[in-house]
């Protein structure tokens, strides 16, 4: 019991110092879409039959895949000099 409770404090221990190095490397994702597509699918994968997860995630995507949709558009419109 003794050993096992040493190999966990071990495993605690080296975890949290990866996670403190992972989020003190992170960059903030421009994630345009995907919240308000992660919620609407969750909600909607929920509502589907306790999915919500599987929603939230496809949600995000589409969510995400429409935002960057939009932005290419407006993009397009900026580039084209208006007559």
């Amino acid at each position: 019991m003794k050993s096992f409770m040493k190999a966990f404090l071990i495993y605690l221990a080296l975890s949290s110092a990866l996670a403190v190095a992972m989020a003190a490397t992170t960059v903030p994702a421009a994630a345009k879409g995907c919240i308000k597509g992660a919620l609407v699918g969750g909600v909607a994968g929920h509502v589907a039959g306790h999915h919500g997860l599987l929603g939230a995630a496809a949600g995000c995507a589409i969510g995400h895949h429409e935002a960057s949709k939009n932005a290419k558009a407006e993009q397009n419109l900026k580039a084209v000099p208006s007559q």
